[in-house]
């Protein structure tokens, strides 16, 4: 069932404070017996169903959502039944429980939305058997009217915003998603046109489109069965229905899980490429025999930025966690490490050393008292050029010296930065064939390795997102394997979440 969240006493007084006594404020005797031809509806007024309608929310206080946001709702109103006037005469209510029972072209269960005890409730209202006295019509009035409140608001924000929030969720998750608030809860109340409201919330991506009619059609992926497919199908969805996605019609896009990057302008891909993403897990893993079960987090973020800068012949500046963990074992074995690798030694005061001065063996593994620096060239780390844009985990899109990985299936071989196949033709698509470029491409070849940085203006958008099910170019469905292990921290919320 939907998550419980537990009323306050304060709210209850508010409901007794403002609606005992209340009196007919809205006349619904007339269109229900209308519709229903029920002669126990002749004798309703809001003075009886008012007192009901407190009790009930006391009554479900730890069954609904959302439940100090509705009883606000209703104490201003005082009580007003607004679904039951508003849904059950017109066959408002029927319309609704069918698209509540078509929630698993979304992945989700109807039963989620209350989808069987709403119409277990309704089908009351059309049997003149099941509801024949005041005291049975008060009673169901106030548990449809409150479950379709509480059962429209969590349709709404599944579809509109997802299930869960991946910033709970994640820890390396630093993309902007909105989540939903109480002006956008607010909408269910005011809706005008149910037919028209339900079909508005409704998603509309493409890529969300095709992987629906994927679910529908029972699509088997090679090498998996239907449910594990479709178990695949449903998560993606969900990251489908955050509110993490490009607006801007041009951007960089980094899929993680497909180590791939794409470079759209107006709406069209311009530019794809391989690239390699932080390692996962198993990488770390299986890195050394030495290091063999020490797992460092070295996985890309999902994040969004803007792409600001790009620096040809970039310095590298070392982290101190890579000094800790390679460097430090490196330079033991071979004195000669740092040199030939041009990486420079600096105390903390910015100073450069001789690090052939250096007693390494007296320096304490966890407390390395220096910075290091790699300094442009051929063998930098960053390669040629490197495209800089504001985030937390210091990371950027850069160029390698080290191509192999590129030819690997498994690209995720990097400390969190993204590695790009195709670095010069990243900066002709931010910076245009101009002057700029040129000078990026000159620069690059060239034998003077002096840092040139480059504004990219505007800046443009980039997206390190994480996407394990979708359909390529060609229109067929693609599934990468859960390299960070994302789904199955996803499919554990979502599950932990449906059933609360």
């Amino acid at each position: 069932m939907i998550r419980k969240i537990y009323l306050s006493a304060g709210v209850v007084m508010v409901f007794l404070i403002m609606n005992f006594g209340c009196k007919n404020q809205s006349d619904f005797t007339e269109p229900l017996f209308k519709k229903f031809h029920n002669e126990v509806f002749k004798h309703l007024d809001t003075a009886g169903y008012s007192p009901v309608f407190v009790n009930t929310i006391s009554d479900q206080k730890t069954e609904i959502n959302n439940i100090d946001f509705i009883a606000k709702y209703y104490a201003k109103r005082q009580n007003e039944p607004v679904f039951i006037l508003k849904l059950l005469p017109n066959g408002g209510m029927k319309i609704m429980l069918d698209y509540f029972r078509r929630a698993p072209e979304h992945g989700l269960n109807p039963e989620v939305f209350n989808y069987y005890e709403i119409k277990k409730l309704v089908d009351k209202f059309y049997d003149k058997r099941e509801i024949t006295t005041p005291d049975e019509a008060y009673h169901t009035m106030a548990l449809l009217e409150l479950k379709t409140a509480e059962s429209l608001i969590a349709y709404s924000n599944a579809l509109q915003y997802g299930v869960v929030s991946p910033r709970k969720i994640f820890e390396r998750y630093f993309t902007k998603t909105p989540r939903p608030d109480s002006t956008f809860m607010m909408k269910s109340f005011n809706i005008k046109d149910i037919s028209e409201y339900l079909e508005s919330i409704q998603p509309t991506n493409p890529d969300y489109l095709k992987l629906q009619n994927a679910l529908k059609s029972n699509s088997v992926y090679p090498g998996l069965s239907l449910s594990e497919t479709q178990r695949i199908i449903k998560l993606n969805l969900e990251r489908l229905r955050w509110k993490n996605k490009p607006a801007a019609k041009t951007y960089v896009m980094v899929n993680i899980p497909d180590y791939t990057l794409q470079f759209v302008k107006n709406g069209s891909v311009q530019l794809k490429m391989k690239v390699c993403v932080g390692k996962g897990r198993e990488q770390e893993v299986a890195d050394t025999a030495e290091n063999a079960g020490i797992i460092r987090n070295h996985q890309t973020p999902e994040l969004s930025s803007m792409i600001y800068n790009a620096q040809v012949n970039p310095v590298w500046n070392i982290p101190q966690s890579i000094a800790k963990n390679e460097i430090y074992d490196k330079v033991r074995s071979d004195p000669d490490y740092l040199i030939n690798h041009e990486i420079d030694v600096y105390d903390k005061r910015g100073q450069k050393m001789d690090a052939d001065s250096i007693n390494w063996d007296s320096i304490p593994k966890n407390k390395i008292p220096f910075n290091f620096k790699q300094a442009p060239g051929d063998d930098n780390s960053l390669g040629k050029i490197k495209f800089q844009f504001v985030n937390g985990s210091n990371v950027y899109l850069h160029d390698t010296p080290a191509k192999e990985p590129f030819s690997l299936k498994v690209r995720a071989v990097s400390h969190g930065c993204v590695r790009l196949e195709k670095p010069l033709e990243l900066a002709r698509a931010l910076f245009g064939s101009g002057s700029q470029y040129s000078l990026i491409e000159t620069r690059m070849s060239s034998p003077d390795s002096q840092p040139l940085d480059l504004a990219v203006e505007p800046p443009v958008p980039v997206f390190l997102t994480y996407i394990t099910c979708f359909y390529n170019e060609q229109g067929k469905l693609v599934i990468r394997p859960d390299v960070y292990e994302r789904d199955a921290v996803l499919y554990e919320r979502i599950k932990k979440k449906l059933s609360e």
